[in-house]
């Protein structure tokens, strides 16, 4: 294992967290980023009492409203390399699969088949701007962040494997280490990873006291100005 690389119980912490929370954090860690690197458009949660993903990106690109151009063999081998794709690489992982189609979701990639071999490969869940489908017999854990809910397939098919691609705004390249939940996803670069716990419990602590004093019955403007300078203070 490399020197920099994170270790199951570095990984146990940042699922501990809730997106927003690691959001918050890396505005703190690195400033520069506080505008990009994560979804910035509603995704559809297909089960919000799921606890966060954390993981390492496997990235595809698919489209739906025509069938794959060449034979059949050749689609055949391509969604056989995109599974490769997807069980390569450090782990967990987490597919995010960029959908193409003028209109995505058209199809969707995801159901009850392609949850379970997912699972089976070591992936944690998807995030996509495509579609899902089969939610109630999808693989047990396996979280799915989507564009949108549909009824079919379609046409669905793999067009390109392991590259950069953009779901709602988020710009991941294969191996990004990927944070995801009910509200959506962020990018955590690896220079900031380990630094997020703590910066984030600070951030708790200064929450905690401004929300404690919020709910004081003697709460008023002048006590959440010293209360807000306070804050500040607590390190």
């Amino acid at each position: 294992m490399p020197d920099d690389a994170l270790t199951a119980a570095d990984l146990a912490d940042l699922r501990a967290l809730d997106t927003p929370t690691i959001c918050n954090a890396l505005e703190i860690i690195l400033p520069a980023r506080r505008g990009i690197g994560f979804t910035t458009k509603p995704l559809v949660c297909a089960r919000p009492d799921l606890p966060p993903i954390v993981g390492y990106a496997r990235t595809a690109t698919i489209r739906a409203t025509h069938p794959a151009e060449g034979d059949a063999k050749a689609s055949r081998q391509l969604r056989l390399d995109y599974y490769r794709h997807v069980s390569e690489g450090p782990g967990p992982r987490i597919v995010v699969l960029e959908d193409l189609d003028a209109e995505p979701g058209y199809g969707a990639f995801w159901g009850e088949v392609n949850s379970n071999i997912h699972k089976g490969l070591g992936c944690e869940g998807v995030i996509t701007n495509g579609s899902i489908r089969d939610i109630p017999a999808c693989a047990e854990g396996f979280q799915l962040l989507a564009g949108r809910v549909g009824p079919s397939h379609a046409h669905v098919h793999i067009v390109e494997i392991a590259l950069t691609v953009t779901v709602h705004g988020m710009t991941v390249r294969p191996g990004d280490l990927i944070h995801g939940d009910q509200h959506g996803a962020v990018v955590i670069p690896p220079e900031a990873a380990r630094h997020i716990p703590a910066t984030a419990a600070q951030i708790a602590r200064r929450e905690s006291h401004i929300i404690g004093a919020s709910q004081q019955p003697d709460f008023s403007y002048e006590k959440l100005a010293r209360t807000l300078a306070e804050a500040d203070e607590i390190h």
